[in-house]
C-alpha cells in the first residue's frame, strides 16, 4: 500500500533567532543536523524506508532530507526539487524579529498575519534585501511578493497531485521534506481539515509524521512514527 512520510525541516538559524524566514534561505543549526540525523535513524529502526523523495529549494529542507536519508542508507533514491514545496513566503515580514514585530504592531495583527488563512503579511518591497526575483533558481518563476496559507495551499496542492499521487499510485513510500506551512498544506487535505482549524496546528521540525494510504490516496492512518 502506498505510504507517505512528511517531515519538517530541522531547526534553522533563523528558526533560533525567532525571525520570520519565508522563502529566505538559511541552514541548520547544530540542533537542527541533530534533529535530521534521529530522523533518519528513526526510519531505519522502524524499518519505514523511502523510495522516492521530493523537497523544495530551500537548503534547511534540502540539508534535512539528505542527513535523514543517508542516516537509513537512502541518498540513493530518486530526489525531486520543487519551488512549490518552498515555506510560505512571509513578505515584508522577511527577516524580521518576531518579538520586535509584535512590539511595532502589536500581538493581535501578528497573529493575524501568521495564523489566519487568508490574510498575508505586508508586501515585500521589489528590489528590497530579501527580494528573490533575480535569484537563479527561481529563473521563469513568478516570485510572491507575500502569501497567505490559502495562497500557499494554492501552489502546494495542484503539485502534489501532479508529482507526488502518480508516484504514490505505484505503491511507493513516498518522503516529502519541506516547511510549516507547505506541510499543513498537505495535512490539512490529506487529514480533511477545515480552514479554522489548520491555523492551529503546529508542525514540529524533524519529527516524521506517517500517512498510510488505500489505493484511492485516502488516508487510513496519520501518526508521528516516534509515537510508534
Amino acid at each position: 500500500m502506498p505510504r507517505l512520510i512528511l517531515i519538517r525541516h530541522g531547526q534553522s538559524e533563523w528558526n533560533l533567532a525567532n525571525r520570520f524566514t519565508g522563502w529566505w534561505d538559511v541552514g541548520l543549526t547544530d540542533k537542527g543536523i541533530a534533529e535530521a540525523q534521529a530522523a533518519g535513524r528513526l526510519l531505519a529502526v522502524k524499518g519505514m524506508l523511502p523510495t522516492v523523495a521530493f523537497t523544495s529549494y530551500q537548503t534547511r529542507a534540502i540539508k534535512t532530507l539528505c542527513l535523514a536519508l543517508e542516516q537509513c542508507d537512502r541518498l540513493w533514491i530518486p530526489e525531486h526539487k520543487d519551488w512549490r514545496l518552498n515555506e510560505r513566503h512571509y513578505g515584508g515580514l522577511t527577516g524580521l524579529d518576531k518579538q520586535q514585530t509584535r512590539d511595532r504592531h502589536g500581538d493581535e495583527q501578528v497573529h493575524i498575519w501568521r495564523r489566519s488563512f487568508d490574510t498575508p503579511p505586508p508586501p515585500l518591497e521589489k528590489g528590497s534585501e530579501f527580494d528573490l526575483s533575480s535569484d537563479p533558481r527561481y529563473a521563469g518563476v513568478e516570485v510572491p511578493d507575500s502569501e497567505s496559507l490559502k495562497d500557499t495551499i494554492a501552489r502546494v496542492l495542484p503539485y502534489y497531485r501532479e508529482a507526488i499521487e502518480p508516484v504514490l499510485r505505484q505503491g511507493e513510500t513516498v518522503i516529502i521534506s519541506a516547511h510549516g506551512n507547505s506541510l499543513r498544506a498537505l495535512v490539512k487535505h490529506l487529514s480533511g481539515i477545515s480552514d479554522d482549524e489548520i491555523t492551529g496546528l503546529e508542525i514540529p521540525t524533524g519529527q516524521p509524521i506517517v500517512y498510510e494510504l488505500d489505493d484511492d490516496l485516502a488516508a487510513t492512518d496519520r501518526y508521528y512514527l516516534s509515537e510508534r
